[in-house]
């Protein structure tokens, strides 16, 4: 697969559609997937995009996908849970990653196993620390430990995420929706693990549905949707969305 790198973040011009609501600002992180290095830039060019605008209540929006695949996923939901302290308003949609990290931490060694199967490992080795034990660790072993390597904050903060956010004309949603089925209506599978059936659908869903989970490698908007997952743990960029009123900019941070 061919990815688009570049070296820093930049603003894309403004484009007109949907709305949110008066003196309200939305920023939509994609995908983090333990880059904490990348999420630590983009809250930066976040803060500073913020500042240069006229003053507005603002919300930011995590699409889901914090952990596995990257280096740092402890430190990345470490940073996602202390974001309220400067943006009160930091609101968490849960993913397919974290729904499988949180069924992983039940002791069950199949969900291990198959959490480890999609990218886990990663995030496995970010709170074990030590990577010789590691390496000789049986998946029971595994298993028995790692739930107490995750500070209870870390679980309480992914159990609180959300699975669909409406902000005026958009809904936010981690995977996407099923077409034909009211938003308030949607299953948590289709939520946060949705992919072709929604992403070949051109139809009206009512909303514009922001969205991570399926990587292109600049951010997907279509007349019904807009995809800003540019695949950060192996593009080594990170996309973020900006709205305010009837105008939507994207910023990036890259490596």
């Amino acid at each position: 697969m061919f990815w688009k790198r570049r070296n820093q973040s930049e603003e894309r011009p403004v484009t007109i559609g949907h709305a949110v609501p008066s003196g309200r600002r939305v920023y939509a992180i994609g995908d983090i997937h333990g880059r904490d290095d990348l999420f630590g830039r983009i809250i930066d060019v976040i803060r500073d995009d913020n500042a240069s605008r006229p003053k507005a209540d603002m919300t930011l929006i995590l699409l889901g996908d914090l952990v596995d695949r990257g280096p740092a996923s402890a430190e990345v939901v470490e940073r996602a849970l202390n974001l309220h302290r400067e943006f009160p308003d930091t609101r968490l949609l849960i993913g397919n990653h974290e729904e499988c990290f949180l069924a992983a931490l039940t002791g069950s060694v199949r969900r291990l196993r198959y959490f480890m199967r999609i990218g886990g490992d990663a995030t496995v080795r970010s709170y074990w620390g030590d990577g010789a034990s590691l390496a000789d660790a049986s998946f029971e072993d595994v298993a028995g430990r790692l739930p107490a390597l995750v500070p209870q904050s870390h679980v309480d903060f992914l159990n609180r995420g959300e699975d669909c956010i409406e902000i005026g004309d958009y809904a936010f949603v981690h995977a996407g929706i099923r077409p034909g089925v009211p938003i308030e209506r949607q299953s948590l599978s289709d939520l946060r693990w949705i992919r072709d059936e929604f992403l070949d659908d051109l139809g009206d869903h009512g909303k514009m549905i922001v969205h991570g989970h399926s990587i292109t490698v600049e951010p997907d908007e279509q007349i019904n949707r807009i995809g800003i997952d540019v695949g950060a743990f192996q593009s080594g960029r990170l996309a973020a969305l900006g709205l305010e009123g009837d105008q939507r900019w994207y910023l990036f941070a890259g490596e």
